[in-house]
């Protein structure tokens, strides 16, 4: 079927990015809204050569969404320009550039978006609860106890052909959608067989070399897998088994407590120069015809071993005023992180049907040892803690895609499975205090009496979650006239998790020889004394030992795109979704709880969203969009009890009176193409959210502790400018010969306030309703907000080979990470400026291509800032130096 010019460009920019399948990596092609037509052929001047969002064979990214017609690679496109939404999106090609390891740092270079904690991507200074993150268009569940998103630190980049934000709302997405959404698209299905090994070693100034601390574990533990000597100990397992509290507990518990302290696991040791870090890879692909089907097979796996060891600062203050310190110290924390990861990847193409099996295995372990020493103001004492813990985390996805197309229908299928695990066995807490007082005895020497307080303790847990996603969905697109098209679908989505985590703490009577409790761990609990002098065993975790939790959700949509007139597109749909989340206290006694925690939350929403996209010439576009979204509690913020989290040193209590956030958003986009993949843009947008959920600390004598309440309101506005710009040196001749300087800058402001009236009300679980000013400020940023976002790359490159050298430089203002309760003032982060260099050079060794990548990260130093301040004090909270980053790594193609 013959297509006009205008019918070609208003196809190529629409995006009913329907969330079905997955494109087949041999097209190569840009995704394209669900329409039923044959090959499109696009207008010359839409390729771009070169372009920043094209890969080194000048195609356009492989980016699989689902649901629309897959353009072959004959014809070059660019997604940002021919989408009827906002988006960006990262080629191989780009995330090559980045040089990064793991997605999470490869986004940070996206215009708007930052990377807060451990691999948690906020959109345009909106949390991670606003952030949605697909694989190949399916949803992926989280193995993080405390978040219902997954951190995308746990993707490495050689599994990801591309990732795309989208920043707009199009009602084919759910309706958890705030700052955007994040799709990784899997590598691709090569159109040829290769070979691909690659390995690499790097350090870091603040760690390798020097030292840092660690414990024996198991002789397996540089795999990131335990070989059963952290499995649950027999006794302790028998009594897991039976159902019964210990506080009710008649039999002896003297052969449960010397198991819980395993000399492996427990006994520190100090390592006088911390390992170089390693990595290795290898990735395969070969496609052949079976009969009239073509299949594609790919298939890639990964390993890598890093260290990290961080110096912190850790301070408290008595009062808000900050003016007097209670807790100052500093903890030495050595991170050893082993990454294990694998796809396997199968296509069919078979005449216009194009199915797709996808695998994909991430496991993510830490080593952790933390040595810490402060002091107490109050009580004079000084205070030593040893810390050892092993974190699993675990990754399986299996996706099946077919996408079918019968004359004008199109018709998309798409289903997945995903389960993810984190398991933290013997979680080891061991505290020793020293007295300072002249009239002890032992003033001087550190004992840990067992008393689970000020005098020492000895806590052990064991953690687990487990959760499990179904997914699955179908969507018909149909193109009605040649300016018309539809598409409706359904999609349904189940997950469901379990977490617990047990605690127990060793006591010894206080009758026990004082120089008992100077012994080190192994010793102070073994059988001997254990027995001899009584030891008992509480668990701490009795009253909540985990949680269970679902979220099913089943979603319609219809859409339809539409070109009244000439280069005028409109995108219009509503999207209807109902949700039934459920969260329980998880019984694993015999007794049932007397009061057991159960929530369950049904609602229902009509969420629209339209885009009208204008390209009132060949080189500018103009957008407008505006659309109703939701964000819904994360499933531990819900449940009011006491839990711990390890990566902030913090407590949060949830609170089941949580509701909905719900969003109105409005965004205005300018687009300027300079042609050969040069460009400007500039947008802004604005977001206001009914009853955003934010955490509010609580300062007190035993530490500091989060919680979550709904602030009436927040509104957030803000400006994006984004420009690439490339510089050809073929008139300098000699060594620039076919070479170019590149400039690739973005810069975002954000403004976020919570609106808190005098008359609004904040209900807190067990406290009943409050004036919302009692527990919020007017006027505060929303949580993670930073006002200033700026990435800048530019460097030199090859036209004609690999050769590429890069100076990237990413700044984020400082940031509220923790709110305060009003009388304490807000924890502050202070990204700060970091500069980064990567080259990257092909070179021909003995007639085999091979890729040669130097890395220096955080070249000048900027660390890591997290603190309180008023006017005349500061106290840092979590500030360390980060160090500077120096790799090289090299890969070689078969």
């Amino acid at each position: 079927m013959n297509q006009p010019f205008w019918l070609s460009a208003t196809l190529l920019a629409t995006t009913a990015l329907v969330l079905p399948g997955t494109a087949m990596a041999q097209d190569g092609g840009a995704s394209l809204p669900p329409q039923p037509t044959e090959e499109i052929a696009a207008d010359p001047t839409d390729a771009e050569p070169g372009g920043a969002q094209q890969n080194e064979l000048g195609s356009a990214p492989d980016v699989s969404l689902g649901g629309e017609i897959i353009v072959t690679g004959r014809v070059q496109r660019d997604e940002i320009r021919n989408s009827a939404q906002v988006l960006n999106v990262l080629s191989t090609e780009d995330i090559a550039r980045t040089g990064e390891g793991d997605i999470a740092g490869a986004l940070s270079h996206v215009t708007g978006l930052s990377v807060v904690g451990d691999g948690y991507v906020y959109v345009r200074g909106l949390g991670d609860r606003y952030s949605l993150a697909m694989l190949n268009g399916l949803p992926l569940p989280s193995p993080e106890p405390l978040k219902r998103v997954v951190p995308l630190d746990i993707f490495p980049t050689n599994v990801v052909a591309s990732s795309l934000v989208q920043k707009t709302y199009s009602a084919n997405y759910p309706g958890e959608f705030g700052g955007g959404v994040i799709n990784l698209t899997t590598i691709a299905i090569p159109d040829e067989s290769f070979l691909t090994v690659g390995g690499g070693i790097s350090g870091n100034t603040e760690t390798t070399g020097h030292f840092g601390y660690s414990y024996y574990g198991a002789g397996s533990d540089w795999t990131g897998f335990d070989n059963s000597t952290r499995d649950v100990p027999p006794n302790l397992n028998a009594f897991f088994a039976s159902g019964r509290k210990l506080s009710e507990f008649g039999s002896d518990t003297d052969a449960i407590i010397p198991e819980l302290v395993n000399r492996d696991l427990s006994l520190t040791q100090k390592l006088d120069q911390v390992p170089v870090d390693w990595s290795a890879s290898v990735t395969g692909g070969t496609s052949f015809y079976a009969g009239d089907a073509l299949i594609g097979v790919i298939a890639t796996a990964s390993y890598s071993n890093e260290w990290r060891t961080r110096d912190i600062l850790q301070q408290s203050a008595t009062t808000g005023e900050l003016d007097t310190i209670r807790y100052d110290g500093r903890s030495i924390n050595t991170d050893n992180n082993i990454k294990v990861n694998g796809l396997l990847g199968i296509g069919v193409e078979l005449n216009r049907h194009k199915f797709r099996f996808t695998n994909l295995y991430i496991r993510d372990t830490v080593k952790q040892t933390r040595m810490r020493d402060f002091n107490d103001s109050d009580t004079g004492f000084d205070y030593f803690e040893q810390n050892t813990a092993w974190y699993e985390r675990q990754l399986i996805n299996s996706q099946f895609v077919g996408e079918m197309h019968f004359g004008d229908l199109g018709i998309d299928l798409r289903a997945s499975y995903a389960n993810s695990q984190r398991e933290a066995p013997f979680e080891t807490t061991f505290l020793y205090a020293k007295t300072n007082k002249a009239n002890d005895p032992f003033g001087d020497i550190y004992l840990n009496r067992l008393n689970n307080g000020e005098s020492g303790a000895a806590n052990i847990a064991f953690s687990d979650l487990n959760e499990d996603l179904w997914a699955g969905g179908i969507d018909f697109s149909y193109l009605l006239t040649d300016r018309l098209g539809a598409s409706v679908g359904y999609a349904y989505t189940d997950t469901s998790r379990k977490s617990a985590r047990r605690e127990f703490a060793i006591t010894a009577p206080q009758s026990t020889p004082t120089g008992v409790f100077a012994l080190r761990p192994d010793f102070l609990i073994g059988s001997a004394p254990v027995k001899y002098f009584n030891y008992s065993l509480t668990e701490l975790t009795e009253t909540s030992p985990g949680f269970a939790a679902g979220l099913e959700v089943n979603a319609g949509y219809a859409k339809i795109n539409w070109e009244p007139i000439d280069y005028v597109t409109l995108d219009l749909g509503v999207r209807y979704e109902t949700a039934d989340q459920t969260v329980r206290s998880l019984n694993v006694f015999v007794e049932p709880p007397v009061d057991p925690i159960s929530l369950n939350r049904s609602n229902d929403y009509f969420l629209p969203g339209g885009t009208i996209t204008w390209q009132p010439s060949s080189e500018l576009q103009l957008r407008a969009s505006a659309s109703k979204t939701i964000a819904r509690p994360q499933f531990r913020e819900l449940l009011p009890v006491l839990y711990y989290d390890p990566e902030t040193n913090r407590s949060f209590r949830g609170n089941p009176l949580l509701v909905d956030s719900k969003l109105f958003n409005a965004e205005v986009r300018a687009e300027y193409y300079l042609g050969g993949g040069e460009r400007v843009t500039i947008g802004g947008f604005y977001k206001k959210i009914d009853n955003p959920i934010e955490v509010y600390i609580q300062f007190g004598a035993n530490g500091t502790s989060g919680n979550f309440a709904n602030a009436p309101e927040a509104q957030l506005y803000g400006v994006e400018v984004e420009g690439i710009k490339y510089f050809d040196l073929y008139d300098w001749g000699g060594m620039f010969q076919g070479r170019r300087l590149f400039t690739i800058a973005n810069y975002t402001f954000t403004d976020s306030k919570l609106n808190v009236g005098d008359d609004d009300k904040v209900v807190r679980y067990g406290l009943g309703e409050t004036a919302a000013s009692n527990v919020f400020t007017d006027g505060t940023p929303m949580t993670g907000q930073s006002d200033h976002l700026a990435n800048l790359q530019f460097g030199m490159e090859s036209t004609d080979k690999l050769s590429q050298q890069t100076i990237l430089l990413n700044y984020a203002s400082k940031r509220v990470v923790g709110r305060g309760d009003g009388t304490y003032p807000d924890i502050i982060e202070e990204p700060g400026l970091r500069v980064d260099f990567v080259w990257r050079e092909g070179i021909d060794l003995l007639g085999i291509d091979t890729e040669w990548k130097f890395e220096a990260r955080n070249i000048f130093g900027q660390n890591n800032e997290e603190y309180q301040a008023n006017d005349d004090y500061r106290i840092d909270i979590n500030t360390y130096d980060l160090g500077t980053k120096l790799s090289l790594s090299v890969s070689a193609n078969f």
